[in-house]
């Protein structure tokens, strides 16, 4: 049987198989990859519901802010800014949001 040019055989040669299933790989190797290098593309980025401390009032903050941000209510500093992910201020609790 010709396909492309290249002839293909039924051989019934030793079976070669791979250490890695590409197909089906593990979630924690997935998530060690770069965002675009995974087997689906998604964001390393989120938002996220963070709980004020000093009033319990919720606000919504993106997970990689390049702002301080500040409760709407008290004033309170619920995250600073890093190079990367938003680090939240200590007492603070924080949820992702769902799609």
């Amino acid at each position: 049987q010709v396909c492309h040019g290249f002839s293909r055989t039924n051989s019934q040669g030793p079976e070669v198989t791979m250490d890695v299933d590409l197909l089906h790989p593990s979630p924690v190797a997935e998530a060690q990859k770069h965002k675009l290098k995974r087997l689906v593309q998604s964001p390393n980025s989120y938002f996220m519901d963070v709980k004020c401390p000093g009033c319990l009032q919720i606000t919504t903050v993106f997970s990689h802010a390049e702002s301080v941000v500040l409760c709407g209510s008290c004033n309170a500093m619920l995250c600073q800014p890093t190079g990367g992910i938003a680090r939240l201020t200590e007492g603070c609790s924080f949820r992702k949001k769902q799609d």
